[in-house]
């Protein structure tokens, strides 16, 4: 095993392990020389391009472990989503769910069929990496995924999402069984294919309160975990920002781990899970981003609080941002292996 696979069950080391959300990113000299050159769906569809990018950080710093380079929303395009990543928009998806009978077209294509180009990026990167850094696999939550569909572009007040979940519950309820099985099976593959962990990613959960997650998401999520757990045999994270109100409730998850963001403390977190288990994060990255001799206070922070929680992996509370130095990263990964438990 793993430094960070064995925290991860919740075994504590010598160290925390450590790796960044958004390590393979526009802060990175070689990444952005790839991307003048091609657009993101063709880095991400392109096997050899995606693991060129997964690889970049690891040679650079010791990272703990990888991240297959992708983006959530990719398996969309399978279902029958037309999405396009347009400068200075991010993500749109052209033809949104909005209606019963636009979930009724969306497809459930096989991962072989759908996402083929992931696993094939999947083998080539565990062909180079070999049994000493695991690569982390992950997908967009039902939830998350819904936004996206039914808003069309990134979902700034979930209006329409929030509108659909009220009024039109049962075609909501049937969206959120599709998506429930597309994640399970594109998690399911991704660890098929070697992925030694993974991480389900609820960006927008926030949004809600707590009534509305237990009506209209719980029972989905939970279905996912459940299932993955059950077939999958390897850690699973969730990672979700702005929900320290709905720690309570999203501690009946089947995960193995929690991600936290920077708004919380970890031991703070702890308490509101009300679960002895390991816990990631989160070190906020915009102070990265920032003067070194603050990043290194506030990440010495983080990892006395690390110490106070049963098992710690090092990482931050959202991903790496596009002005951070690459020294500020460098630096942060020597100053966490230099820490004793």
């Amino acid at each position: 095993m793993s430094l960070f696979i064995d925290t991860l069950r919740g075994k504590r080391g010598p160290r925390p392990p450590v790796w960044l959300m958004r390590q393979a990113g526009r802060y990175l000299p070689e990444y952005r020389a790839l991307r003048e050159k091609s657009s993101m769906l063709e880095m991400v569809m392109t096997p050899e391009l995606a693991c060129e990018v997964t690889l970049q950080p690891l040679r650079r710093f010791p990272l703990d472990a990888a991240i297959i380079f992708a983006d959530i929303l990719t398996p969309l395009i399978g279902m029958g989503s037309r999405l396009e990543f347009k400068k200075g928009e991010g993500p749109v998806i052209e033809n949104p769910v909005r209606s019963a009978a636009d979930v009724a077209k969306l497809r459930l294509p096989a991962p072989a069929e759908n996402v083929q180009y992931t696993l094939d990026a999947i083998r080539l990167v565990v062909g180079e990496l070999g049994e000493k850094t695991p690569l982390i696999g992950f997908s967009g939550a039902p939830f998350t995924l819904s936004c996206y569909l039914i808003e069309g572009q990134s979902p700034g007040d979930l209006e329409r999402t929030k509108a659909m979940m009220v009024a039109d519950p049962a075609a909501w309820h049937a969206l959120q069984e599709k998506l429930v099985t597309l994640c399970v099976e594109y998690l399911v593959a991704q660890a098929e294919a070697g992925c030694r962990s993974l991480q389900v990613f609820d960006s927008w959960l926030g949004h809600l309160g707590p009534r509305e997650y237990e009506r209209f998401v719980e029972p989905y999520l939970v279905k996912v975990f459940h299932e993955v757990r059950k077939r999958a045999d390897v850690p699973v994270v969730f990672f979700a920002t702005g929900v320290t109100g709905l720690f309570p409730q999203l501690a009946r998850l089947d995960a193995h781990a929690f991600g936290v963001d920077w708004r919380v403390s970890l031991p703070q977190a702890l308490r509101l899970l009300g679960r002895e288990v390991p816990l990631q994060g989160n070190l906020d990255p915009q102070i990265l981003a920032g003067p070194w001799e603050y990043v290194e206070r506030a990440a010495r922070e983080v990892l006395a609080e690390g110490a106070s929680v049963p098992a710690h992996v090092f990482n931050l509370g959202h991903g790496v941002l596009p002005h951070t130095p690459p020294e500020n990263v460098q630096r942060l990964v020597d100053l966490v292996h230099r820490r004793s438990a």
